[in-house]
């Protein structure tokens, strides 16, 4: 069986794919069309979403042959000079047309994309103006059963700036998650939680807490949504935004500088005594490198402290590292239920494009840290997982895998994201290109979440309390569920009311400011056989 390697974040690759590196990404969610004015990235390492033009391409052309995109890579129209950093070798570009890029963009689309054959025949290229217009449009139409687009995580990237935040795993920020709880007029804006040692940390701000205005402008119901945009997610270090914010009944004005911030990505680790035994409960909020030194010691700590079930609270994990999450997979479950069983198998289209062989789509249940440490288990049969809208990808493999090996996984919150596919970004002429490219799926081969787990117990976010607080509406309705078997029916009552409205406005609270490495499944693949 052939063993992965996710030590390191995954960069764009400038020759033609191999089957090296493969990741998942959730879509990001920005502030647009949000009741008016601007909308968009927003900066801070966002994802780009554009729509398709019908201006003509300066170039021209309406070619729309098929070709193997090799016979077109790296014709550029405006070919990159100079020593490319990843490789310290020159850049491969030659002078070329968009309808070179255009071309190899439609043929790099048919040979990788998962669903090459739904992508509708009639597109013109001659109609988009530039690849990545076209790019946009090439991609499946279908729709998931509740009516949402099966395929919602297309997208592209600067290639130079994807690298930079590749290798460095990190973005500027101010260390305080922004979470809307609702994002059309009137807006609610709240802080979802902060890092340690953070900027805002250092400012005193705290879950829960209210924006009312960035740089003088109102969140709730102003129209200047770039301006808004801007303040939450700044794009340089240093880079400095007031926020008027509303803690309790008081308000404040706080003027925050952008940093490189160091993330902590196990928190609040500790036992809940109840009726009926000891509970742990750990907050995880990246499947990141340095995460799994701390889940170490997180269950190592709780199973001194002899606990006898766990709340895992991953409602703000939007992924990562895909053997981090196999690696809290099985010390949460049993030897017995994960020994030799495949934590998640890669599915990809019938042109089997990384010429993958079947041990090579495997990922297994590790049982030994990455420095060949045998891990520490719970040995637990069931488990309750707080989730949300937020949840997504290398998170909700951690479900969807042990499901898979009969672990009964309780979701307590609301839906999660609901991303079962994955890409490997492909670099041409200066953009990387992001396309379903395969599906992950689980031990009894299932695979089909488009529209997220829904959750055992539907409980609303509760920014009023801590997390990790016994008495934080998820959490405590996870540990009486524990004590009486069944979603309370209070926590469901109090909480549909709101979820009710917001989801009859498309709406559920979602965080803020996340880059591509934080919303990613992510996992580095050994070379293919010669």
């Amino acid at each position: 069986m052939n063993s992965f390697d996710a030590n390191a974040w995954e960069t764009p690759r400038s020759t033609a794919f191999t089957p090296a590196a493969f990741v998942l990404a959730c879509a990001a969610f920005v502030l647009a069309g949000c009741g008016g004015g601007g909308g968009g990235g927003g900066g801070g390492g966002l994802p780009v979403f554009l729509p398709p033009t019908t201006t003509p391409p300066a170039s021209g052309g309406n070619d729309d042959t098929i070709v193997a995109s090799s016979t077109v890579a790296g014709l550029c129209a405006a070919p990159r000079t100079g020593t490319n950093p990843e490789t310290g070798a020159a850049y491969p570009d030659k002078a070329g047309t968009l309808t070179d890029e255009k071309r190899w963009v439609r043929g790099w689309i048919d040979e990788t994309y998962l669903w090459y054959g739904e992508v509708p025949a009639t597109l013109k290229a001659a109609d988009y103006a530039t690849p990545v217009a076209y790019f946009s449009v090439l991609k499946s139409p279908a729709v998931t059963a509740s009516g949402r687009a099966k395929d919602r995580f297309h997208y592209v990237y600067d290639t130079e700036r994807y690298r930079q935040l590749s290798q460095n795993g990190v973005a500027p920020g101010y260390g305080m998650e922004f979470a809307f709880v609702r994002n059309s007029r009137p807006r609610d804006l709240r802080i979802a939680f902060t890092e340690p040692g953070s900027p805002a940390a250092s400012a005193g701000i705290a879950r829960g807490a209210k924006v009312l205005e960035v740089d003088g402008v109102d969140v709730i119901a102003g129209t200047d949504t770039a301006t808004i945009n801007r303040g939450i997610s700044p794009t340089t270090i240093g880079e400095s935004h007031t926020f008027k914010l509303q803690e309790g009944t008081a308000t404040r004005t706080v003027t925050l500088a952008a940093a490189s911030i160091t993330r902590t990505p196990v928190q609040n680790v500790k036992s809940i005594d109840t009726a009926s035994g000891r509970v742990g409960y750990l907050l995880f909020n990246d499947h990141i490198t340095t995460s799994e030194t701390q889940l170490i010691n997180a269950v190592n700590q709780l199973k001194q402290d002899g606990v006898q079930d766990l709340v895992l609270d991953m409602r703000y994990n939007g992924g990562g590292q895909l053997n981090i999450a196999s690696r809290l997979a099985t010390m949460v479950a049993s030897s017995t239920a994960t020994s030799g069983k495949t934590f998640e198998r890669l599915v990809f289209n019938d042109k089997n494009p990384f010429h993958l062989t079947p041990a090579q789509t495997i990922i297994p249940f590790h049982a030994t840290s990455r420095a060949g440490v045998t891990l520490p288990r719970l040995d637990l049969s069931q488990v309750t997982v707080l989730v949300g809208p937020d949840t997504c990808s290398a998170s909700e493999s951690v479900i969807n895998s042990l499901r898979g090996v009969d672990v009964q996984v309780n979701l307590v919150g609301g839906a999660t994201c609901g991303k079962p596919y994955g890409f490997s970004p492909q670099d041409n002429c200066g953009t990387s290109y992001f396309a379903i490219q395969f599906q992950g799926v689980n031990a009894k081969n299932f695979g089909d979440y488009g529209d997220g787990f829904a959750p055992t117990c539907t409980v609303a976010d509760d920014f009023d309390h801590a997390l990790g607080d016994p008495a934080e509406a998820r959490l405590a309705a996870a540990l009486a569920m524990r004590s009486g078997g069944a979603c309370p029916a209070t926590a469901s009552a109090k909480a549909l009311p709101g979820l009710e409205k917001s989801e009859a406005a498309g709406e559920q609270p979602y965080l803020l400011h996340r880059t591509p490495l934080r919303e990613i499944r992510l996992l580095e693949a050994a070379p293919s056989p010669g």
